[in-house]
Order: C-alpha cells, then sequence, then structure tokens
C-alpha cells in the first residue's frame, strides 16, 4: 500500500504538509467534544435554585400530575385504551359494513365446530369450546388493535392447557364412571382450565402495566414457527385414539408423543370400525376441501364451509342410523343453552397452575402479536403490542370467570376472515352473534355429532403449521443460524413438551445471539483514496496507512461477555500482550510488521451499550496506553456509553479534548501529532 505515495520511505522536510494531507485536500480542523461546545454551544445549563423542603416539592409534583388528570388527558387516555373510539368514527359503512357481516358470519360458522373440537384438547365438555368462541372474540372487539385479528380457541394452547388438566385431573385408573362421577370430574377439569386462563391473564396484564410489549422481539419467528409445527404434530398424535375408537389414558410429560403412539399401536386391534369409517370419510371430505381453499382463494367469493357440512352430514348420518347406540359410537351429546353462572376459578389451584400459565400468556402474546403485526403491514396501519397484551390479558381474565380455557388468535380463522373480505374488528361482533345463536337456540341439534368428526377437524385445522417446515430449505440458504434455532426448537418441542421445547428454544435462541457477539471482527481502518472516509483495510486495496497510527472499530456492544475479547484485541494490535504462536490473530489485523503504535483512534460508534465491566475495561486500556505512551483517542461515543465510561472514571485517564464526534477528525488531531512527535510520515498503515 505504500506504491500508492511513490513507494518511498522517507520524504523531505517541504513534502511534510503534502504527507500530512496525502491526497492533496486539507482535511478540516479536529473538532473535539469542548470545540463542539464552543462553536454550537453545549447543553443548556439549568439554574442552581436553592433547596426546598421535600414535602413542598411532592405537593408540586402530584399537582403536576393532578393536572394532566383533567379532561382532555381523560380523553386520550380513554382513546388509547378502547380503541374503537378511534376507528369507530372513521368507519366507512357503505364499503365495509357488508364484507365485516360476511367476514363475521363466515368465521362465526367456523367456531363453532371448532371449538368444540379444541375443547376436546383441552380435556374439557364440548360447550365450553363454545364459550370460549364467544366471550374472547367480544372482549377483544372492543380493546384489540388488529383489525384483521380473529381470536378464539387455539390448538397449541389447548394442547397446552390439556396437559395441565391430566396432570392435575386424572382420569381415574378403573375408567367405568356412573353420570354423576363423570360430572363431577368434569367440572374439576373445567375449573382447572379456567385457573389457568386466569393466571395468564393476570401474567399478560402484569406485563402491560410494566410496558413489556418489547419482549415479543425475544420470541423470533424460527421460534414461533417451530413450536407450532412442533404442536401440530403432537395434536396429529394425540387424536389418534378418537379416530380410531379407542379409549386411551392421556400421556403427558416428555417423550409422551412417543409414549401415546405406543399405546396407539398396542391397542390397535380394538379400535371401531364405525368410528374409523366416520374418521376415513371425514378426512376425505375436509382435506381436499381445505385445498380448494386455498388454491382458488381468489375465485371463490367466500371459502367453503367444509366443516360445517361435516358436521351436519356427519350428525343426520348418526341419527338416522342410530349409530351411537347400535355401533357405540361416542358423540357429543347435550350441550346446556344459555351461559354459564360467573364464578371466581379457585384461587387454590394458581399456585400450582403458575407454571403452565407463564409459556401459555407468551405463547398467545408472541402468536398474536407476530400475526397481528403480519397483516398490518400489509394493510398499512400500525399495532400496539403493550394495548394487545391488555387486551389478550383481559379476554383471557374475564372469560375464565365464565368457565373458558385460554385463547388467543388463531392462524385459520384469521386468514379466514381476510379471504372473507373482513376490514375491521367489527366482524369479531358479527362472528360473537353466530356463536351465541348455537348456545341459545341450535344446541340441541349437535347431540348427535361424532366425537371422531371434531378429531378430524383438530388435525385438517393443523394443516398450514405442517406446511410450515417447506420454508426450511428456504431458511437454509439465508440464514444456518436461524435454521439451526428451527430444529433445535421443533426436536425439543416434539420430543419433550410444548412448554419445554418453548423454553428450550427461547434460551438456544438467545445464546446464538450471546456467541454471535463473542465471535466479532473488530475491523482496522484506513484512508479511502480521493475521500475523507475510512473503510476497512479487507475490502479495498486502495486505502491509505500512517505507521504509528491504529485506527480501531468495535461493532459491538461492551459487556461482561465481551470484555475479555475486547481486551485480547486491543492487546495484539498495541502490542502489549506476547504475539506468539499460542495467541490467536484476531480478525482485521494485517500481517504486515507494523512500527510501535504511537496513537490509536478507538471507533465506538458501534457500541450501543456499555455494563460496568466493560467501561471499567476502556478505563484500564486508557490508563496502559498513558503508561507505554500511546495516544489515546475515543470517536463516536454514544451519550449514554460515554456516561457509563465517565462514572467507571474514564476521564481521570484521559482528557475530553481526545473525545472527537467523528473518526476524520480524530484521524486529523492524530496525523498532526505524528507529525510533530514522530518521524516524518511517508507511508500510511495500520
Amino acid at each position: 500500500m505504500s506504491g500508492l505515495l511513490g513507494g518511498r520511505t522517507c520524504s523531505a522536510p517541504e513534502e511534510a504538509s503534502n504527507l500530512k494531507y496525502p491526497l492533496g485536500t486539507r482535511l478540516r480542523e479536529p473538532l473535539t467534544e469542548a470545540r463542539f461546545q464552543q462553536l454550537f454551544g453545549g447543553p443548556e445549563q439549568e439554574l442552581e435554585l436553592p433547596a426546598e423542603p421535600r414535602l413542598p416539592r411532592l405537593c408540586r409534583l402530584w399537582r403536576g400530575q393532578a393536572s394532566t388528570c383533567s379532561g382532555s388527558g381523560a380523553w386520550r387516555l380513554l382513546l388509547a385504551r378502547l380503541p374503537p373510539l378511534r376507528w369507530l368514527p372513521l368507519y366507512r359503512w357503505r364499503a365495509w359494513l357488508l364484507g365485516d357481516a360476511v367476514a363475521g358470519v363466515t368465521v362465526g360458522v367456523v367456531h363453532v365446530p371448532q371449538g368444540m373440537a379444541f375443547a376436546l384438547l383441552t380435556s374439557v365438555p364440548p360447550v365450553f369450546g363454545l364459550y370460549t368462541s364467544f366471550f374472547p372474540v367480544l372482549i377483544y372487539s372492543l380493546l384489540g388493535t388488529g383489525r384483521h385479528l380473529s381470536t378464539g380457541t387455539f390448538a397449541v394452547l389447548s394442547l397446552m392447557t390439556g396437559s395441565a388438566v391430566e396432570r392435575l385431573v386424572p382420569e381415574p385408573v378403573a375408567g367405568n364412571l356412573s353420570g354423576i362421577e363423570r360430572e363431577q370430574l368434569d367440572a374439576q377439569r373445567v375449573g382447572v382450565a379456567a385457573a389457568v386462563a386466569f393466571g395468564s391473564g393476570v401474567l399478560m396484564l402484569g406485563m402491560f402495566a410494566l410496558q413489556l410489549g418489547v419482549l415479543s422481539t425475544f420470541l423470533s419467528e424460527p421460534v414461533v414457527k417451530a413450536l407450532t409445527s412442533g404442536a401440530a404434530l403432537h395434536v396429529l398424535v394425540s387424536q389418534l385414539p378418537s379416530l380410531l375408537g379407542l379409549s386411551l389414558p392421556r400421556q403427558i410429560g416428555c417423550f409422551s408423543l412417543f409414549k401415546t403412539l405406543a399405546a396407539v399401536l398396542t391397542a390397535l386391534p380394538r379400535s371401531s370400525p364405525a368410528e374409523l369409517t366416520i374418521s376415513a370419510l371425514s378426512l376425505a371430505l375436509l382435506v381436499p376441501v381445505k385445498e380448494l381453499n386455498v388454491r382458488f382463494r381468489d375465485r371463490l367469493p367466500t371459502p367453503i364451509p367444509g366443516e360445517v357440512v361435516m358436521v351436519l352430514l356427519a350428525s343426520v348420518l348418526c341419527f338416522t342410523s342410530s349409530l351411537d347406540t347400535r355401533y357405540n359410537v361416542q358423540v357429543v351429546g347435550l350441550l346446556p343453552g344459555g351461559f354459564p353462572q360467573p364464578l371466581l376459578p379457585n384461587m387454590a389451584e394458581l399456585p400450582r397452575i403458575l407454571a403452565d400459565s407463564l409459556p401459555i400468556a407468551l405463547v398467545t402474546f408472541a402468536v398474536s402479536t407476530s400475526l397481528a403485526s403480519i397483516y398490518a403491514d400489509k394493510y398499512s396501519y400500525t399495532i400496539d403490542p403493550n394495548q394487545e397484551l391488555l387486551a389478550h390479558g383481559v379476554s383471557n381474565l374475564v372469560s375464565s370467570l365464565f368457565s373458558c380455557f385460554p385463547n388467543s388468535a388463531t392462524l385459520a380463522t384469521t386468514s379466514l376472515l381476510v379471504d372473507a373480505g373482513g376490514n375491521t374488528q367489527l366482524a369479531g361482533l358479527f362472528s360473537s352473534i353466530v356463536v351465541l345463536s348455537v348456545l341459545l337456540w341450535l344446541g340441541p341439534f349437535f347431540y348427535y355429532l361424532p366425537k371422531a368428526v371434531l378429531a378430524c377437524i383438530n388435525i385438517s385445522s393443523m394443516r398450514q403449521m405442517f406446511f410450515q417446515m417447506q420454508e426450511l430449505p428456504q431458511l437454509w440458504q439465508m440464514s444456518r443460524m436461524d435454521f439451526a434455532v428451527w430444529m433445535v426448537t421443533w426436536v425439543a418441542v416434539v420430543t419433550l413438551n410444548v412448554d419445554l421445547g418453548l423454553a428450550v428454544g427461547v434460551v438456544f435462541s438467545m445464546m446464538t445471539v450471546v456467541c454471535r457477539t463473542q465471535r466479532v471482527q473488530c475491523l482496522a481502518l484506513g484512508l479511502a483514496e480521493g475521500t475523507e472516509l475510512y473503510r476497512p483495510l479487507r475490502e479495498s486495496h486502495k486505502l491509505l496507512q500512517v505507521p504509528g497510527l491504529c485506527i480501531l472499530s468495535y461493532p459491538t456492544p461492551l459487556y461482561f461477555g465481551t470484555r475479555g475479547q475486547f481486551r485480547h484485541i486491543l492487546e495484539w494490535h498495541l502490542g502489549f500482550g506476547e504475539r506468539g504462536k499460542d495467541s490467536p490473530k484476531p480478525d482485521g489485523l494485517s500481517d504486515t510488521v507494523a512500527e510501535p503504535v504511537k496513537v490509536v483512534i478507538l471507533d465506538l460508534s458501534g457500541v450501543t451499550f456499555a455494563d460496568a465491566a466493560g467501561a471499567k475495561e476502556v478505563a484500564q486500556l486508557a490508563s496502559r496506553c498513558q503508561d507505554a505512551g500511546i495516544h489515546l483517542l475515543l470517536a463516536q461515543c454514544n451519550a449514554s456509553v460515554l456516561e457509563t465510561l465517565t462514572r467507571a472514571g474514564l476521564l481521570d485517564r484521559v482528557t475530553p479534548e481526545q473525545l472527537f464526534v467523528s473518526v476524520q477528525d480524530a484521524a486529523a488531531h492524530a496525523l498532526e501529532r505524528l507529525e510533530l512527535t514522530g518521524p516524518k510520515i511517508c507511508t500510511v498503515w495500520v
């Protein structure tokens, strides 16, 4: 690179000025922090007021808070917490009402069979799935910010809740229960499911109070997709006994999927031919209809309601053929009309279900927020993650008082609502009306509905989750690390359980972030020819280098996990450590033998934060540079990092004149210093 300056190793005194500015362009004068404040003015100094008693100061603070609670302040708060007050006055009645009505009715019709089917996953009677398809939908319409989001029963949450219910209220070993004993068992299970919903709602409201909507960023897309894909496999295996007409105890805990498969294979000779036939015919109808709805989505005015048609056909067939009495086919039975009495869940159950409520709350928030964000970006509006926490928290909390199990946004019904022409949350009201009509008047028509049909609806609704695995080749090409996160999470969910798999996926995802910060490349910079810009040396050969000057850019947060790497890199570049064979060479270091470093410029623009350990490391570096006679300059250090460094005692070792707002200004100051105290400059080196 010295060839850029004619390959000379020394220069005459009259050439010094040209070598100081090697491109013939005079660099601007160095701009230190003190010089910047002198030119443009520093922060306004607050007038020091005499100390006043604490009580009057608190009184003035309370008066200020009270002034914000005026009528206008209360109205702004109401607008923020009740979104319909914002979008309803702007509602385009002629353009949107018909679409919302059609979409709401369509989704409501699908909610009825899916709600009853997902209630079986939760191990509670089917009617409680209808309750969970009514109250949460109504509440989210009033509090949610996702205009195209459809809430209700979700297979993943139902499976997680069912595992808690089966663990806390297991099926008796004898299995033959009288009618009264079955009612008591169902009541206990409903109480546990409602307690799980209550606990998850309280946790989400606590997250809202702490404004923890940002936590959705920690549940990455690979983790969420792997979780739902693995849970879909759990749903498929858990429904095999119902498909085959087998009465088997539900397996819970680690390796439950494999235990269920083993139990099904063992009991396969005892399967019911009638229920097996019903299951085969149901899947033969549902799966092609699902495929038609997807392939001809743009041509169909509304999706074909395959679930509803299947429910009607199966109910009529079972009633006319008396399948329940002749072939012992399990049916839904009588659905009680009306609503259950509001009942506070048993508080004694809360400590036992807290470990189950936390992952359910996280999955609810992650799936709902990510799904709402997808459609918000598609239709150019914004959602409020913290308001979503409030909406789903209140939805789970209030609905648990009416014996509902946990709920969230659902993938299938949200896609159905958008395809059917839904525009706003008003579609949820029409959906609630459909479910309400079933609860009040149409419940007896589902008496003869075979439970095997509900199991088939569960399996067919997992179609989208199974097909998420088709994205794996593309994910492998884009990011091998995200592919690893996806696979680790999926394997953990399948082999262990949904909640444990979620924990493994989140921990592994965070560990990949930590590991990537440990493998960051510290870049050595050089002056790009013809500009005042400093670029990494490895990017181009047309960069100028200065003997005795080292410019380093450290592009990662400086905290306890990276302080050792930071120390090793700086020791290598500055010659503090022994550059032996056992010491690995940091990335970005030139293989050229260097002169002793006289001035080092540390570009801290990539250091977004620094903790106490990292700040002490910088302060120690300043002391070692001062002892070694190396002039240390810091450039582009943001305010929060500089404040942390100051508290660690950095300004006891460097002066404010050694802090610069840009690398260019620091380099100009370094060139001046090297010309005065160092050898004549004829080449530029890092």
